[in-house]
């Protein structure tokens, strides 16, 4: 069985769905506390809310079957779903800015753009506050049937030249795409923030106070 049989039992589990419907605002309302200062959300949030949907998938398979320990040096992937690999992509509003992978060369991006070709089931959650969000899943053999299709110029979006360059993008219509293939899956989530009591730093004093 391919990783991609699994990754699709979320999207048909009804306690998980539930779940994810009840549980995904909340713990990334969190995860945006964690890393904020000054009313101002930091990029560590990524790293953060990867965990959050990595432990679902150990909530869901177990602990056993998600390897989470991946080298830094792997551009794309996030964890492995039965020794297959995952990629673990958010974005909030439109599907503008989605990152392929996070680099500050642009000849690095250039190199990587012409190198690449999808390796990986992707699981991209698409916040919306306020509003009508989307888990999806999109299987890597979406991902190559459109690649084929439309090309590496038309996938991929190199950043321009003469900007602070932060990454390879998704092209946003071939993302839009890719959402909407019928093989890929997808979750409704509502948006709403919840009145949250949140102190950084009761969990380090907690640690200090004890004996």
């Amino acid at each position: 069985m391919e990783s991609q049989d699994y990754l699709a039992q979320l999207f048909e589990d009804e306690v998980i769905i539930r779940r994810i419907k009840d549980k995904l605002p909340r713990l990334f309302q969190l995860a945006e506390l964690e890393s904020s200062r000054a009313g101002k959300v930091g990029m560590q949030v990524g790293s953060i809310r990867e965990n959050v949907l990595i432990a679902l998938l150990i909530y869901k398979f177990g602990e056993e079957n998600v390897e989470t320990e991946i080298p830094i040096t792997e551009p794309e992937m996030d964890a492995k779903l039965f020794g297959e690999a995952v990629s673990i992509k958010t974005i909030t509003g439109s599907f503008s800015g989605v990152k392929v992978i996070w680099t500050v060369d642009a000849a690095k991006a250039m190199e990587f753009r012409e190198k690449y070709y999808p390796s990986c089931d992707i699981l991209l959650t698409q916040i919306k506050w306020n509003d009508i969000g989307r888990l999806y899943y999109i299987p890597v053999q979406v991902q190559r049937g459109l690649f084929d299709e439309i090309g590496r110029e038309n996938y991929i979006k190199l950043p321009k030249e003469g900007t602070n360059p932060r990454g390879v993008e998704f092209a946003k219509n071939a993302l839009a795409r890719l959402t909407e293939d019928r093989r890929s899956r997808r979750i409704e989530v509502n948006w709403q923030k919840s009145n949250i009591s949140f102190n950084p730093y009761k969990r380090w004093l907690d640690l200090w106070r004890e004996d």
